[in-house]
């Protein structure tokens, strides 16, 4: 199974990154000890020109560390006729113990490194790299996960066995409670659309309130992440169901294949992206004041605020065409 295509990819760059990760740690920690822009000194001359070296090999590296999180689970879904008992991406990962830790593991690596990106970027637009011992401070506490998650990810690829029987997503993400209609749910309907929209409103509502205004980064940010839980907690509630037309399948998985138009790729990558991209923005309020950011931190704060509006209403939208074409009637 390690000759897969995407599981080669997978693993040949996880082994990638973990590489590049292990080789900037000596670096980070040296320029957290010594870095000193107001010295001329030989080493304070070989640890700048080291450092653009390893911002740029992180970039590339946490970049496929992104693609990596839809990888794994384009993996997984593609693995799935192989083992009994498997319908989707759910069974493979259940296949032994490290599919879903693995994959939980991703998805919090998916949000810190996404975080890391935006610090590294609104750094390096500084002349005097004013967040540099933040992000490579930030960078210390996030290698160990990196790795971590590579070596789960190989316990779970090197222990894959054809023979073994798996759990079907029916039993693993069924509803059983809530609101019936031929079936139960995990959440009464209403509350949980009314939740999820209002959620989303306000969401995008601080977002627009802070490009007009300049205030309030926090508070988007804060809505920005309390939105990505919420839709998650949507899509076991109602999102799914209605896309499948059946009251109590909530698998989230599902939502990747051709039966359903691969709806899954595009919900995921606008929500995690836009949860990203609104975190980015409260990230950086600390930092506006520094002399050397002043000019460019804001023109970065509305960018991401933008992509972040901009990826919250498309998956909003998509989740409302779902919604009214399908043919499941809840009561």
């Amino acid at each position: 199974m390690l000759f897969h295509p995407t599981i080669l990819a997978l693993y040949v760059g996880s082994l990638l990154v973990a590489f590049l990760v292990l080789y900037a740690v000596p670096p980070a920690l040296q320029i957290l000890r010594r870095w000193d822009l107001h010295s001329g000194s030989e080493l304070q001359l070989n640890i700048e020109r080291k450092t653009y070296l390893i911002s740029t090999l992180l970039a590339y590296a946490f970049g496929f560390e992104l693609l990596s999180f839809f990888l794994y689970i384009f993996a997984a879904e593609q693995l799935h006729p192989l083992f009994v008992g498997a319908m989707c991406a759910a069974g493979s990962l259940y296949v032994n113990a490290f599919g879903y830790p693995t994959l939980i593991l991703k998805l919090i690596n998916f949000l810190l490194v996404g975080v890391w990106l935006i610090l590294n970027y609104a750094d390096n637009r500084g002349d005097d790299y004013p967040l540099i011992r933040l992000k490579y401070g930030y960078f210390l506490l996030l290698a160990p996960l990196i790795l971590l998650e590579t070596f789960l990810q190989a316990k779970y690829f090197l222990g894959l066995a054809p023979d073994v029987i798996t759990s079907c997503c029916g039993s693993l993400f069924s509803t059983g409670t809530g609101v019936r209609s031929s079936g139960g749910r995990l959440f009464p309907k209403a509350p949980a659309i009314a939740v999820f929209y209002v959620t989303q409103a306000l969401t995008t509502g601080s977002g627009f309130y802070f490009l007009r205004k300049g205030r309030g980064g926090y508070l988007f940010s804060g809505l920005s992440a309390l939105a990505l839980l919420v839709s998650v907690g949507s899509i076991f509630s109602f999102i799914s169901l209605y896309i499948y037309e059946l009251p109590t399948h909530a698998c989230p998985f599902c939502l990747l294949q051709k039966d359903y138009h691969f709806i899954g790729y595009p919900l995921y990558l606008t929500l995690l992206g836009g949860a990203i991209a609104g975190i980015g923005t409260g990230v950086l309020m600390p930092f506006k004041k520094i002399a050397s950011l002043s000019t460019s931190l804001p023109g970065i704060q509305k960018k991401l605020t933008w992509t972040s509006i901009l990826f919250f209403l498309v998956f909003t939208g998509l989740v409302t065409v779902q919604v009214l074409l399908s043919n499941l009637v809840l009561e």
